[in-house]
């Protein structure tokens, strides 16, 4: 009897196997590293080419892919599977979980990656109170990358810093006050920074060499930047306590001297919530003492109730020669601020703004102090190319007065967004 072939979909089958097995090493190990965990394993039954090729990745990444219909005791148990069959280094650790995972179980998988070489390592508790940083974490010292989230720090007395991080990423986090300025200080190459919804210490004392980013948001007393002349891109939010509490009165004087002296070489700044209150502390009129020579980029929250932080705001643009894109977003206005209106600046030829090109205006009203700060920025910046107002509301009142403003330049286009 003749035999019957096999079905072309065997062949097809068959073809698809043989073209991933021979799949060079390099191209296999890119195609796991961009899968899910939990898929990356499973290809283990692709080929003797593939079978063990899962337990050497290099990156782990442990999120809610991992639990997609599954419960916590099946994403512990495929945390403690991969852990367990892993072979070789492991650069990045991530642990992301959305629900409630016992500290217990958290403790164990970071004292097996404490014996490893670690580069990165990202932990998100997203549920339960603040996750309490075993000690043997502190040890992991070529670690370039961590982030952390709804966490405790309390390392040891013995704790001598972070000697190889460059990236430090903490939000919702406790630590204390001498902790905190430890932790930096003791990061000589950290080069980004950000620190979001902490609690345990109100003074912001960054001592870092070469730190090139920071972003902070949070409720804090005083800031100082020591030894950062390689700064030069900043976001600083300044949050209250609570939203039935007073608007908070700065500690210090003469702030927006003494911060900007601090940062000689900052490129691209975002002045956000009560940032601009705090630097109005002590405010003189005039320009700085040196110029912001570098400043390409101006994100600022305005409060146009009061007139110390309008007055800030302006101070701050005409120290900066090189502004080419500015940001204004309006806060809310109970009452117009008290004082004259005045934004006059020193005639000179080329423009208090000579390099400004891009201003983009949210949350304005037809209220007369943020009415003559639009027109004092048309009059004075003889390079705008365009400039976009998104009202609070809808007013086209207040459309038309602002197309008949005077503009210094000729190529000024006015582009006006709904609400």
């Amino acid at each position: 009897m003749k035999q019957r072939d096999p079905p072309k979909s065997h062949y097809k089958l068959d073809v698809e196997l043989d073209r991933l097995s021979n799949l060079p090493c390099h191209i296999i190990d890119q195609i796991l590293q961009h899968m899910p965990i939990k898929e990356a394993v499973r290809t283990s039954v692709l080929s003797t080419k593939w079978r063990y090729k899962s337990s050497a990745l290099g990156h782990l990444v442990f999120d809610h892919q991992c639990v997609s219909g599954r419960n916590q005791t099946t994403f512990v148990n495929i945390v403690d599977h991969v852990l367990l069959l892993h072979t070789g280094p492991i650069h990045m650790f991530k642990l992301s979980n959305r629900d409630f995972l016992a500290t217990s179980d958290i403790d164990r998988w970071i004292l097996y990656l404490s014996r490893c070489s670690v580069k990165e390592f990202i932990l998100e508790i997203w549920k339960g109170p603040r996750f309490t940083i075993p000690s043997c974490l502190f040890s992991l010292q070529e670690m370039t990358h961590l982030e952390l989230f709804n966490c405790l720090l309390k390392p040891s007395l013995t704790f001598k810093g972070f000697r190889s991080l460059k990236s430090l990423d903490i939000q919702h986090v406790t630590l204390a006050q001498d902790v905190f300025e430890k932790l930096i200080v003791c990061c000589p190459l950290l080069e980004r920074l950000t620190l979001m919804n902490f609690d345990g210490f109100t003074d912001l004392n960054i001592d870092a060499p070469n730190l090139q980013f920071f972003d902070v948001g949070g409720s804090f007393e005083d800031v100082n930047f020591v030894n950062t002349l390689n700064l030069t891109v900043v976001s600083i939010a300044l949050y209250e306590h609570g939203p039935n509490q007073q608007r908070r009165s700065p500690r210090n004087s003469g702030n927006l001297v003494k911060v900007f002296a601090q940062l000689p070489h900052v490129q691209r700044l975002e002045i956000q919530s009560h940032f601009l209150k705090y630097l109005a502390a002590g405010v003189v009129s005039g320009k700085l003492p040196k110029p912001c020579l570098d400043l390409n980029f101006l994100s600022i929250r305005v409060y146009f109730s009061d007139w110390e932080e309008v007055l800030t705001a302006v101070f701050l643009l005409r120290s900066s020669p090189s502004l080419q894109e500015l940001e204004i977003l309006v806060r809310p206005d109970e009452q117009p601020a008290a004082g004259k209106t005045n934004f006059s600046v020193n005639d000179n030829c080329n423009g208090p703004f000579a390099q400004l090109r891009l201003v983009k205006i949210s949350g304005i009203s037809d209220i007369e102090i943020q009415v003559d700060f639009i027109r004092f920025l048309l009059s004075n910046s003889p390079m705008l190319e365009k400039m976009i107002v998104k009202p609070a509301s809808v007013n086209w009142e207040l459309v038309k007065k602002l197309l008949r403003f005077k503009r210094a330049s000729a190529n000024a286009e006015m582009i006006y967004l709904d609400p």
